[in-house]
C-alpha cells in the first residue's frame, strides 16, 4: 500500500486551505489492505468542507468499516488551487485516511447529491489516472460507482459510472461487495470486466448503463432497452424498510477545520408524503419510516458524548413531522447528561407543523437559525405545485418565533413554476412584507431574507412533463421582486443565478448524449460549476452547439404523456398514471392532501416490501385512529394501511444519500 503523504506534504504550504487534504478527524478510521477484502473510496465531488457532513457517506464509511470483507476511505474534490498543484507534481487523487493513490482501490464511489457536480466527478475520475470514459478502462483499474438522489435520472452520466445504485444504500453495497469481492478472487482477468458488470447488472437496484442501448429517432428518445436477457427491463430502487435497524452514523466524524453544518447529525425520519409535486426528495424517498423516539434519544446523548459538540440537527425532510417533536426536542435539551447547553436546530421546518410549543424548546439554550419554505408566493400557486400552507400557516409560524425573541427569519420561495403569473411572482414579495409586520408586533428591529430559487422540474416528479421557464422568464421575476422590494429595508431578497439554474436543467433532464456536454464543459475547465465564481453558462451553451443539441429540447420544451423519458427505465417506485394525474390536478390547482391521514391514493411507492407508512413507533394520531389528521398523542405504534399493488423501493449513500 503506497503512501503519497511525503509527496503531498510539500504542496500545502501553497494552497489556500490545507486542512482539507490532512484527514485525521476525530472518528475517522485507517486499516491496512487485505488480501480478499474490497477496497473503497467513497468520494464526494465537492470540496472537504461542503462533503464531510453529508450523512450518505458516512453511513456507508462505518458499514463497510463493519463487514469482515471491505474497508473503506474518502476522497472530496481537490479545489482548484491544490489540483494545479497535484498536476504539476504528478500527484493523483489520493485518501485522506492513508494518502493512497486513488488507483489502487478496487471501487471509487460517487454521492451525486447535484447536478453541477457532474463535471467535478469526471476530474477526479480523471485525477485517479483512470480511463474518463468507461469503455476505455482496464482490468485493473477501479469500478466507479455512484449513487444519490441525481441517480434516478443516471443517462447523462451514462458513459462514465460502471454502475449506479437506486435508492437506500445501507442493505445493498454489501451485496455489491460481494460480487466485487468475487471478481477480485477471480484475478480480474482480461475480460473480467464486463463479466463483473453483468453481475452487478443483477443486483436489485442496481443498474449498469454498459448493458443497456439507448435508441434514438432524431432528437427523440424511443427506447433504453437490456443488452441480454437476463437484465431487467426496468431498475427498482431499494429501500430499507425499518430505520430502527440502522442507527448510523454511530461515529460521526468531527472535522478539524470549519465545515458546514458543523453540529452533530442525527437523521429521525426518512420519506415524505406531503406530496409538494416539485420535490424530488419527497416523490424518491417515500414511503415514511420513522426512527423510534428512544433511538433518536440515544444517538444524541452518545453523539454528544462522543464528539463534544453542543448543537445538534435533527435531519429529515420535514423535521417538524416526526410524531412526538415537542417532547423529542425537550428531552433532548432538558437532559442532564448535556447540563443545559445543548441547542437543536430543525433544518427543514413545515410553517404549518411550527408551534409556540417548539419555538419555545428550540430557543431556551440558543436562538438557532429558521427557515420556513412557503415556496410559493399565492395561495393559488401554493395549490398548482400542492405546498397547502395558507398564509395564516405561514403568518402563525412566524409569529411564533418572533414571540420567543427571534429577530430575523429567512423564507425560502421558488419562482419559474408552472402556470405561475406576475401575480403569482409579486405575492412573494407581499409575503415577505407581512412577516415583517407580524415580526414587528415583537421586536421593533425584524426582519426578513427572502431567498428565490428558480425552479428545475426534476425526473420522478409530477412536474417531469413541465417546460422549464427560460432565461428570459426568470430574469423578469427576479426583477418584478427587486423593483417590489427595492424601498423594503427589512426585507433582504436573494436569488439564484437563472444562468445556473438552465444548466442545471439540462444536466438533470438529459439523456445519454448530454454525456459528451458535461465532458466538454470540464475538459475546457468547467469544474466546481455549483459555485458563482467558477460558473459559466457560455461553456454549456457552447458545448451544446458542438454536439448538436438544443437547449430547448432538453430543458424548456413540455413532454407528451406518451413520451420515453430518459430515466423511464428506472423506478423510484410511484406508478407513472399516479404522476401524470397529478400534474393534470396541477394544471387545475388542485390540491392533494398528505396521504398519511386519508385514504391512499396508490401512488405505489409503499407496496411491495411488507411495509406501511411507519409514522411512529411509540407514538400514534389522537384516538389511535388512521386518518384523522388530528394532535398526535403517546400511544401504540400505527402505521397507517396502504394499498396493495406490488411495487418497490430507494437507496442512499455516497453510493447514494442515506437521508
Amino acid at each position: 500500500m503506497t503512501s503519497l503523504w511525503p509527496r503531498i506534504e510539500p504542496l500545502l504550504g501553497r494552497v489556500q486551505k490545507p486542512a482539507r487534504y490532512i484527514g485525521c478527524e476525530e472518528g475517522a478510521r485507517t486499516s491496512g489492505a487485505g488480501a480478499g477484502r474490497v477496497s473503497w473510496l467513497l468520494t464526494y465531488p465537492d470540496t472537504y468542507e461542503i462533503g464531510l457532513p453529508n450523512q450518505g457517506l458516512q453511513i456507508l464509511y462505518e458499514l463497510l468499516h463493519e463487514r469482515y470483507g471491505a474497508l473503506a476511505e474518502r476522497a472530496y474534490a481537490p479545489w482548484s488551487d491544490m489540483e494545479a498543484e497535484m498536476r504539476r507534481a504528478g500527484v493523483p487523487l489520493f485518501s485522506l485516511e492513508s494518502h493512497r493513490p486513488a488507483g489502487e482501490f478496487d471501487v471509487l464511489a460517487f454521492n451525486l447529491s447535484a447536478e453541477l457536480v457532474y463535471t467535478n466527478v469526471l476530474n477526479c475520475i480523471d485525477l485517479a489516472g483512470v480511463a474518463v470514459r468507461a469503455e476505455r478502462r482496464r482490468p485493473e483499474d477501479p469500478l466507479v460507482v455512484a449513487g444519490g438522489h441525481c441517480t434516478f435520472n443516471p443517462e447523462p452520466l451514462a458513459d462514465f459510472v460502471d454502475a449506479f445504485v437506486i435508492g437506500d444504500g445501507e442493505e445493498v453495497v454489501g451485496e455489491v461487495n460481494e460480487v466485487v469481492a468475487a471478481w477480485k478472487a477471480s484475478g480480474r482477468t482480461e475480460g473480467s470486466r464486463l463479466g463483473v458488470l453483468r453481475d452487478l447488472s443483477r443486483v436489485p437496484g442496481v443498474y449498469v448503463p454498459s448493458v443497456y442501448e439507448a435508441i434514438y429517432d432524431g432528437p427523440r428518445l424511443v427506447a433504453v432497452t437490456p443488452r441480454y436477457p437476463d437484465v431487467p427491463l426496468v431498475v427498482e430502487k431499494r429501500t430499507i424498510a425499518d430505520l430502527g435497524e440502522w442507527p448510523y452514523p454511530r461515529q460521526q466524524l468531527v472535522p478539524l477545520t470549519e465545515v458546514v453544518h458543523d453540529r452533530l447529525n442525527v437523521e429521525i425520519f426518512r420519506g415524505c408524503t406531503r406530496g409538494c409535486r416539485f420535490c424530488q426528495a419527497g416523490m424518491i424517498t417515500r414511503p415514511v419510516r420513522e426512527r423510534p423516539a428512544a433511538q433518536v434519544l440515544e444517538m444524541v446523548r452518545a453523539g454528544l458524548e462522543r464528539t463534544g459538540y453542543d448543537e445538534v440537527s435533527l435531519t429529515s425532510l420535514s423535521s417538524a413531522d416526526f410524531s412526538g417533536i415537542d417532547e423529542v426536542v425537550g428531552a433532548i435539551i432538558g437532559d442532564p447528561a448535556c447540563g443545559g447547553k445543548v441547542s437543536v436546530s430543525l433544518p427543514s421546518l413545515r410553517v404549518d407543523a411550527f408551534t409556540v410549543g417548539v419555538a419555545a424548546e428550540i430557543q431556551k439554550v440558543r436562538r438557532t437559525g429558521l427557515t420556513f419554505a412557503p415556496e410559493g408566493g399565492t395561495w393559488r400557486i401554493r395549490q398548482v405545485i400542492n405546498k397547502l400552507i395558507s398564509e395564516e400557516d405561514l403568518y402563525a409560524a412566524v409569529e411564533s418565533a418572533f414571540s420567543q425573541g427571534w429577530r430575523r427569519v429567512n423564507l425560502y420561495f421558488l419562482t419559474g413554476l408552472p402556470t405561475e403569473t406576475d401575480e403569482d411572482t409579486l405575492g412573494i414579495a407581499e409575503l415577505a412584507r407581512n412577516c415583517v409586520e407580524v415580526g414587528r408586533r415583537h421586536c421593533r428591529s425584524a426582519s426578513v431574507t427572502a431567498s428565490v430559487g428558480g425552479f428545475v422540474p426534476k425526473p420522478q416528479t409530477p412536474f417531469q412533463w413541465y417546460g422549464q421557464e427560460g432565461l428570459a422568464g426568470l430574469a423578469h421575476r427576479i426583477g418584478l421582486l427587486r423593483d417590489a422590494l427595492a424601498r423594503q429595508r427589512a426585507v433582504q431578497l436573494r436569488w439564484h443565478d437563472p444562468r445556473a439554474t438552465l444548466a442545471e436543467g439540462i444536466a438533470s433532464r438529459g439523456d445519454r448524449r448530454v454525456g459528451a456536454v458535461i465532458e466538454q464543459v470540464w475538459r475546457e475547465g468547467g469544474t466546481f460549476q455549483e459555485w458563482s465564481e467558477r460558473f459559466d453558462l457560455d461553456r454549456w451553451s457552447e458545448a451544446m452547439a458542438t454536439h448538436g443539441l438544443s437547449v430547448d429540447w432538453y430543458v424548456t420544451r413540455e413532454r407528451a404523456e406518451d413520451e420515453v423519458l430518459p430515466w423511464d427505465h428506472v423506478s423510484a417506485g410511484l406508478h407513472r398514471d399516479f404522476l401524470w394525474q397529478e400534474w393534470q390536478d396541477a394544471l387545475r390547482a388542485a390540491g392533494t392532501p398528505d396521504c398519511r391521514w386519508t385514504p391512499c391514493y396508490d401512488c405505489g411507492a409503499c407496496t411491495g416490501y411488507g411495509i406501511e407508512h411507519v409514522v411512529a413507533s411509540d407514538v400514534a394520531p389522537a384516538g389511535g385512529s388512521q386518518g384523522t389528521g388530528g394532535n398526535r398523542v403517546p400511544g401504540t405504534a400505527v402505521p397507517v394501511a396502504l394499498g396493495a399493488h406490488p411495487q418497490p423501493g430507494r437507496f442512499a449513500s455516497a453510493v447514494g444519500t442515506a437521508s
